[in-house]
Order: C-alpha cells, then structure tokens, then sequence
C-alpha cells in the first residue's frame, strides 16, 4: 500500500472513530435524560452485591410481579397494583439488566434470575408469596417456583414464553443479540433512534388492542432504549430456548396451584405453542383462553387477571 493510500485510509479511520465518538457521546446524554425523566419507582436493595429494584405497595398475602421482555415495574404500577393493594402486599420488581436492577453474571438464565429476585424477596420478608410472571416473566416465576416449591404459594402465569418453541429466533432480536450487532446496533439506536419508533414497537406488542391512552407515557420507553438495556433484553430472548428446553420436563413435580391465563389472539407468544402444553404439564393447573386477547392481556382484561390471582390464593388457601 502506498503512502497516499495509506493517508486515505488513516482519515477514514480517523473519521470513523471520530463518529463513534459523537454516536457514543449522544447515547449518553440520552440515556440520561431518560434516566431522569423515569426514576425507580420503588426502593432499591442491595442483594448480594446488586441492585434490584423494587416497588411495594399494599398488604395482605404476598404477590410478586415479574414484567416481561423490554420491560419494568412500570409496566404494572400503571394499573394493575391499584387494583390489587388493598388485599395483597405487591411487590413488583424489575428483572435483572432490565428497568433500575443491575445484570447479572448468569443475566440470560431464567433460573438465576429467579434465584436474585427471591433473595430480594426475602430481604424483604415475603413468605410463602403468589408469584405472577407476564411473558418472559412466566419464565422466571415457574423457575421461582421449581427452585421453591415448599415456599412458594401458587403461580399466576399471563401470556408466558414457558415452553421451548420450534424453530429458531431469526430477524431483529438475533442480530441484536449475536456479537456483531450487540457492539453495533444500541449505540446507534439510543443515540439516534426518535422515541416515537418505540411507541409503534409497542402498538405492535398490544395487538390487536390499542395501547391504553397514558401508557406509552408512564412505562418510560426510553428506559428500554439504553445500550446496555438493549443488549441485556436480547440476549435474554435469544437465549431463552435452551433454559426452557431444560426446564419443561420438571414441571411435573409442581403441585402447587397454578392458574394460566393467555390470550387466543396473541401472535407474539402463542397459545397453543406455550399456554395449552403447559396445563399439560402441569398436575394443578387451570388454564383460561381470553378471546380476542392479544400479548398484553393484563391490561386488555385486567379482572380475568386479577379474578385468576384471587383465584390463585384461595385454592393455596390464603384468602
């Protein structure tokens, strides 16, 4: 290579990292912005040498809540807890990597996740607790309960990922979450991506219900577009499937009740690929089809859901 040829490719280099630079410098200011315009809700414990966020509020028989991918407790302080604190202590907290709780080492695995959020529990004297998990939040909540049985008093699962699909997870998740676009895709988009994309992604996830007026407001979307929030949320996606695959087969030792609630017209985790195999697998299970429910059925009939935590405690004999 010659010298000109050299210099050419020294600017472009040069050039380059300059860009990154820039890139790197506006996702950080807007990763703050976000960060102060969406606070933690709730108390943050030290567990371990990590942080977890949790919001508590109510009393009565515990009721732990667990949100799904891209989420955080936010995503139930918009309306489900108001309907739950006057007979249940609820103590809603942000998944690792996700909302205000810090990853962890093993921050994919389903299990450990589960294992953080219990001792966070415990730290805050919850015993014998309902456990409610929402999509990948199913996950973690039957992973709770296959790690306690004895201490865990029955589970509440709404439109959960809880059974190893077919097929493997292609397009914008699998990018973001192989090595070459974790390192180069959150950069870009939280230093560029405008705030409105993140409204139409949501759109899509609450189909065919629209997206309750107020959500996109209160749930904090940009807390979902940080850098290290996105690549944590992938990563747990795309690796979900093989904790699944390990975990289906003991679900038949769960003799604690279990109520399934699932929506007939989720496409995003289907029914009949998750909710029906699992009232299989289950001894004590009930499972209830919403029609004309899509992904977010918490919010599209938040009586069937409340109704099926009521339900929950009295068959574990809490109420």
């Amino acid at each position: 290579m010659g010298r000109p040829a050299r210099a050419v490719l020294g600017l472009v280099l040069v050039a380059a990292l300059a860009g990154c630079a820039v890139i790197d410098a506006r996702a950080t200011a807007r990763e703050a912005a976000f960060e102060a315009e969406f606070p933690p809700t709730g108390q943050l414990l030290e567990v371990n040498g990590t942080t977890v966020h949790a919001h508590v509020e109510g009393s009565g028989p515990d009721l732990i809540l667990l949100h799904g991918a891209s989420g955080n407790v936010r995503d139930f302080t918009f309306d489900l807890i108001d309907r739950l604190k006057d007979r249940y202590r609820v103590i809603a907290f942000d998944r690792p990597g996700l909302g205000w709780t810090d990853p962890i080492a093993d921050n994919d695995n389903p299990i450990a996740q589960a294992e953080l959020l219990r001792a966070a529990a415990k730290q805050l004297d919850a015993s014998d607790p309902i456990v409610l998990g929402h999509s990948y939040g199913g996950a973690v909540a039957l992973a709770w309960a296959l790690r306690a049985p004895s201490d865990t008093a029955a589970l509440v699962v709404v439109s959960g990922a809880t059974e190893p699909w077919p097929g493997e997870l292609t397009g914008w998740y699998a990018f973001v979450g192989s090595p070459v676009g974790s390192r180069v895709a959150p950069p870009l988009l939280t230093a560029l991506t405008p705030v409105a994309v993140g409204e139409r992604i949501m759109a899509g996830i609450f189909a065919p219900q629209p997206v309750p007026p107020g959500y996109a407001d209160h749930i904090g979307v940009g807390l979902a577009a940080r850098r290290e929030t996105y690549r944590a949320n992938a990563r747990q996606i795309t690796q979900l499937r093989p904790y699944l695959r390990a975990m289906a087969p003991e679900y038949s030792r769960l003799t604690l009740p279990v109520e399934i609630l699932h929506g007939a017209e989720d496409r995003i985790v289907p029914a009949n690929i998750h909710a029906r195999p699992l009232a299989r697998d289950l001894p004590n299970a009930r499972l209830t089809i919403l029609p004309g429910v899509g992904h977010m059925a918490h919010h599209a009939d938040p009586q069937a859901v409340v109704a099926a935590i009521d339900r929950a405690a009295a068959r574990a004999g809490l109420r």
